[in-house]
């Protein structure tokens, strides 16, 4: 009896101590992974709305007249660009630490976000090009685009 006794008695207060330091020292390994990983998920969000800008800023550019006569506007911080008529008034456009919209009111959701952007004239298999860079940043993170715009339409 004294033999069957000892089969039933289950752990003893060294080995359940033993069983909980193992775990909690695993339970912290895994989550000290864990919490990095989530603190740097952020940055995909910041990449990813710096794609958008500067797509979007890309396409408003390259949707305008190849060139119109005229006066180009002054760049300035966050202007205006409803007067903007072809693709060489954007030569120069910047807005720092803030994005506007095309009426250049200012998104306050885009805080800390800047952009700015250059046309360039150059050509392209001997066809007249302008060369556009749009870049956005954020703090440390940028993206460039660049695109080609030729006169290929009147």
């Amino acid at each position: 009896m004294s033999s069957e006794r000892r089969r039933a008695r289950g752990f003893t207060l060294v080995e359940i101590l033993l069983a909980i330091v193992i775990i909690g020292v695993g339970l912290a390994g895994v989550l000290s992974v864990f919490v990095a990983s989530v603190r740097n998920s952020a940055d995909p969000v910041v990449r990813k709305q710096l794609q958008s800008i500067a797509e979007e800023m890309m396409e408003e550019i390259t949707l305008k007249p190849y060139a119109v006569s005229g006066t180009a506007p002054t760049p300035s911080d966050c202007a205006a660009r409803t007067n903007y008529d072809d693709v060489s008034d954007y030569s120069g456009y910047f807005s720092t630490g803030r994005i506007c919209d095309i009426d250049g009111a200012p998104i306050s959701l885009l805080n800390g976000y800047s952009v700015v952007t250059t046309v360039t004239i150059s050509t392209l298999q001997g066809v007249p090009a302008k060369v556009i860079t749009v870049q956005a940043s954020r703090g440390t993170d940028s993206i460039t685009l660049t695109g080609w715009r030729t006169p290929y339409a009147p």
